[in-house]
């Protein structure tokens, strides 16, 4: 791959954005990419948990001006739809997904990182979703997932106004969960990510589910959720060595089953 890196050690993916030379622009070779790199998640079961980060200064610039000069209403109606479920795609997996973020993370970067399930962020991050400055809307699930992230007046005040903000405000809001020093980056997102990936994979993935449901429907559907992840849970192995473990002062070895 020419715009992403991929690797993997111990149960944990972690895919890098790889343009610092023009700030990690995304274009649609880099998403073409970003769908491999995906797929091949999806494959490969011993993989149970991603980390998201980006090579040099800045996390992305977002997309490349000269991507978006292209674009007409051809494009969107024949793409957008790919576009989207690129993001969504990280929802939708079974494991947990954390980004990495530093410096400037704008645009269908903001977009990206609202689609994983965690967002660790240096001190010097700096977020802004700046479309509307030029004519358009967020169209890759910024609308939609700010506002429930963020709340209705934030999500205005951030996309309407194209305010960008610091790290420390990105916290503040709820945009980010954990600010670090830069140095520290990367290792307080692998520890995130190492915690996760030795639990229990049925565990962690209807944890997620539930968690994604709860955010888009009611409370009757969430308890019924509940019910039939816990039926399914309470008859795998995995359950059975988690107590065996916990009780016998050993290291469970789940098998996801």
């Amino acid at each position: 791959m020419q715009h992403l890196l991929f690797t993997q050690n111990e149960g944990i993916g972690v895919v890098t954005l790889n343009r610092p030379q023009a700030l990690n622009a995304t274009n649609m070779e880099l998403f073409a990419e970003l769908e491999e790199c995906q797929t091949r998640i999806e494959k490969d079961r011993s993989i149970r948990a991603v980390v998201i980060n980006a090579s040099g200064e800045h996390f992305t610039v977002g997309v490349d001006l000269h991507m978006l000069k292209q674009i007409d209403s051809q494009f969107i109606l024949d793409s957008l739809s790919w576009l989207q479920r690129l993001y969504s795609r990280w929802q939708e997996m079974p494991v947990p997904v954390i980004a990495a973020v530093q410096g400037l993370c704008y645009g269908s970067g903001v977009e990206l990182i609202l689609g994983c399930d965690m967002r660790v962020a240096s001190e010097d991050a700096r977020f802004a979703i700046p479309e509307v400055r030029f004519g358009l809307s967020p169209d890759m699930g910024g609308t939609v997932r700010l506002t429930k992230l963020v709340g209705i007046g934030q999500a205005k005040r951030l996309i309407l106004g194209c305010e960008e903000i610091d790290a420390a405000e990105a916290l503040r809001i709820g945009l980010i969960e954990v600010m670090v020093l830069r140095c520290q980056l990367m290792e307080r997102a692998m520890k995130i990510a190492e915690k996760m990936a030795v639990l229990p994979p049925a565990a962690i993935r209807f944890a997620k589910k539930g968690i994604n449901l709860a955010a888009e429907s009611s409370v009757m559907a969430g308890l019924l959720f509940e019910q039939a992840q816990s039926t399914f849970c309470c008859g795998t192995e995995d359950f059975n060595e988690a107590i065996n473990a916990f009780l016998e002062k050993r290291k469970p070895v789940f098998k996801g089953l």
